[in-house]
Order: structure tokens, then C-alpha cells, then sequence
């Protein structure tokens, strides 16, 4: 029987402490940590060479959506009864709001260095030391709207504008398509600053910090924030059921992303399944 996700604003206390306390028990095992490893490894830009699978590429939808289901089940592993809950910053929009409370993800950064001070995963808190990522930070930093260059996140119509897009993706299928669902939801643009960023990367952006780059996991609003962007790819199938995730068939020998994409029936790394497995996964969970 499936399980269910719910908006993050809905839990109870002891649903809150249930799920903060599993996540500090994956990270005092170190499994949370190969989780981080796992995302810096697959953070792959389309100006590199080579398999792009997280980011910038039709499935960053599917790849996050395995991701973001291996992490919940660990946490089950530890307490049956929790699953990742959504944050829907379409609403929940200010570092006031849920989940930045004391008893869940704690709040901003200070200002001078960045570092949370507040909740369960403040440095002097003692159970969440950074030990993964492109710097030497051993705490947990955020900059919750961006205090020197203030940001908005996206609100219900940017989500709608990605939404209302029929087609999944267009080709050449990276960061720089104008048009598709996948593109305008994950949130690369056109131009430079806050304009270039849409939707799931806006929301990155305004969360800052560790939040900013490829060892974001670090942030356990990562898992929040990804099960938001997975409930808008299921809105999306429900909404557009003639359509499917593209490209259904690897890009041809003379096509610029040859062995860069991955295609409908193509293995997705590092697991052994492919977007068409995953497409459909109300077997397991669903939202509420």
C-alpha cells in the first residue's frame, strides 16, 4: 500500500521530531553524508563533457525523483513512519514560515558568516558537522532571501508558466532550451543575475549557503524543497497525459548530445533503472 508525503505545514510536533530525529540518525551513521557524495558526483554542467544526469538535462526530473526516494527510504529504515515532506515555497515564502522553525530546520544564517545557529542542525548543536562539499565549512550556512541582493522565491504563477507547457523537454535537451516543462521547472534562463534563475533554481538561490552549489544535500531542505519539484512533475503528467518525458530515443552518432542525455529506455546512473520505470512510482508513495 502506498505510503504518503504531505506538505511540510500540516505535520504535527511529534511528526516534526520524527523526521528530524531520522535524519540526524542517518547523518550520526554516515549514510547521509554518501548521499551528499552521491549528488556531487552526478553534478555534471552541460559546458562539461561527458553523461549529464542530475542537472541540466531531461532527467534531472527522474534522477531526483529515484534520489529523493533512496533518502526516504533509509529514513524508514530508522523510523517506519516517516516520509519526506514537501515545502511549497509558492506559499510558505518568508524565513518566518515553516520550515524555518526552531523544531524543524532551524532558521537563517547570521549575518556575518552565513552559519545557522537555531534548531537541530546549528553546528553547536553537535550532530551535524559538514564533512562533504567544495569547501572547508564545517557548519551549516544559509542566507534565506538573499540580504544583499534581495530575492523573491517563484511564486504560483511561475510554477503555472512551467506547468502549462505540454511538451517535457526540447532539443539540444540542456540548460539553454527556451521552451519544455523540464527546463522551466528546473530554472536555467537566459541573461545574467536573479532573471536567469526560474522555479527550482530561484529556490536554491534564495535558501543560499551550502544550498548554492553541487553538495546542497548538505541542507536538509534539499529533500523539502525536491519533493515540492517531484509533486510538480506528477501535477504535470496528470495534466498532459499524452505526453511523455523526451528524448524517447538516444541522441543519433551526429548530434552534439551523443552519450550526454539519457533517453526514455536508457539506464539513469547510478542506479539500474530508466526514466520509463520511473515515471509512474503511486505504487509507492503518493501526496497529499
Amino acid at each position: 500500500m502506498a505510503y504518503v508525503r504531505r506538505d511540510v505545514g500540516t505535520l504535527t510536533a511529534s511528526e516534526r521530531r520524527r523526521f528530524v530525529n531520522a535524519l540526524l540518525e542517518l547523518k550520526r551513521r554516515g549514510e547521509y553524508d554518501e548521499f551528499v557524495r552521491t549528488h556531487i558526483a552526478h553534478y555534471t554542467p552541460d559546458g562539461e563533457t561527458g553523461l549529464r544526469t542530475a542537472h541540466m538535462a531531461p532527467s534531472f526530473l527522474p534522477w531526483h525523483r529515484r534520489f529523493v526516494l533512496e533518502l526516504e527510504r533509509a529514513l524508514r529504515r530508522v523510523d517506519s513512519s516517516v516520509t519526506v515532506p514537501y515545502w511549497d515555497w509558492t506559499r510558505d515564502r518568508t524565513p518566518a514560515s515553516v520550515p524555518w522553525t526552531k523544531d524543524l530546520l532551524g532558521g537563517n544564517g547570521r549575518r556575518f558568516d552565513q552559519q545557522v545557529t537555531t534548531g537541530p542542525f546549528a553546528y553547536a548543536a553537535g550532530h551535524w558537522t559538514i564533512k562533504e562539499g567544495v569547501t572547508d565549512g564545517r557548519f551549516l550556512t544559509r542566507d534565506l532571501g538573499r540580504a544583499a541582493a534581495p530575492l523573491q522565491l517563484p511564486t504560483k504563477s511561475d510554477l503555472r508558466w512551467a506547468l502549462d507547457d505540454p511538451v517535457y523537454d526540447t532539443p539540444p535537451w540542456d540548460s539553454t532550451v527556451t521552451s519544455g516543462f523540464r527546463n522551466k521547472l528546473e530554472g536555467w534562463g537566459q541573461g545574467s543575475g536573479s532573471a536567469s534563475w526560474h522555479n527550482h533554481n530561484r529556490v536554491h538561490r534564495w535558501v543560499g549557503g551550502v544550498m548554492l552549489g553541487g553538495a546542497s544535500v548538505n541542507d536538509p531542505v534539499f529533500w523539502l524543497h525536491h519533493a515540492f519539484v517531484d509533486l510538480q512533475w506528477q501535477r504535470w503528467q496528470r495534466a498532459h497525459r499524452e505526453h511523455r518525458y523526451l528524448p524517447a530515443d538516444p541522441p543519433g552518432p551526429a548530434d552534439d548530445q551523443n552519450g550526454r542525455v539519457v533517453a526514455r529506455y536508457g539506464k539513469l546512473p547510478p542506479w539500474d533503472e530508466t526514466p520509463d520505470q520511473l515515471e509512474d512510482l503511486s505504487r509507492i508513495y503518493r501526496y497529499a
